[in-house]
């Protein structure tokens, strides 16, 4: 539980950051986002940013469910879902490729010892399937493609575990957002792609090994 509470002020700034901007600006907010749905951008350049934003979760700080959620809402669930695959997918390569280069030391620069610390020992204990297993989880799952990379896992290895378990997070968040577009829920919608997994997180570093 001290994990948790620890994470509490964190969780609360985090779940503001959806809900502030309508508070203060709700009824612009309301048309921007009326705007766009009534004429949104063309979907090759909508996707085109989703890729790239995902692309760079592994070396930028990116709300990866919030963007995940987004292109659902802005795609429809399939092609969101292709959007999202493929961005998870290329940021997970380029942070396992540049630490199968690079190791240790790049690792360090974007992930803290003691998160690469507790996937090396959940490596140890489950080898590859630590892909899968943290796969949804915010921090760990950066972390344990870091430490695949520094101990040089092979890409066949690799990409399965990988390539499967982004295919499953990129459809349930797509068909979350456009479940949202379809009722007109985007603000709470976004509240809870931020909440759920600042709140896995808070568990994952409760009870994954110390």
């Amino acid at each position: 539980m001290r994990e948790l509470f620890r994470t509490l002020p964190l969780m609360c700034v985090v779940l503001l950051v959806p809900v502030l901007p309508f508070l203060f600006f709700g009824g612009r907010l309301e048309d921007w986002l009326r705007g766009v749905a009534e004429d949104p951008p063309s979907v090759s350049a909508t996707a085109t940013l989703i890729i790239g934003l995902l692309a760079t979760d592994i070396l930028l700080p990116i709300p990866s469910s919030v963007v995940s959620t987004l292109s659902g809402w802005q795609l429809g669930w399939w092609r969101g879902t292709i959007a999202t695959w493929i961005g998870m997918n290329l940021g997970a390569i380029i942070g396992f490729a540049l630490a199968r280069r690079w190791g240790q030391p790049f690792a360090l620069w974007f992930s803290s010892g003691e998160d690469l610390q507790r996937m090396q020992m959940i490596s140890d204990r489950y080898g590859p399937y630590v892909l899968v297993i943290t796969r949804a989880v915010p921090v760990f799952a950066e972390a344990s493609v870091l430490i695949a990379g520094i101990h040089q896992l092979s890409w066949r290895r690799f990409l399965p575990a990988v390539v499967f378990s982004n295919l499953g997070i990129a459809i349930a968040y797509s068909v979350f957002g456009d479940f949202a577009e379809r009722h007109q829920w985007l603000p709470l919608a976004l509240g809870v792609s931020v909440a759920v997994p600042v709140l896995v997180a808070a568990a994952a570093k409760r009870y994954l090994p110390q």
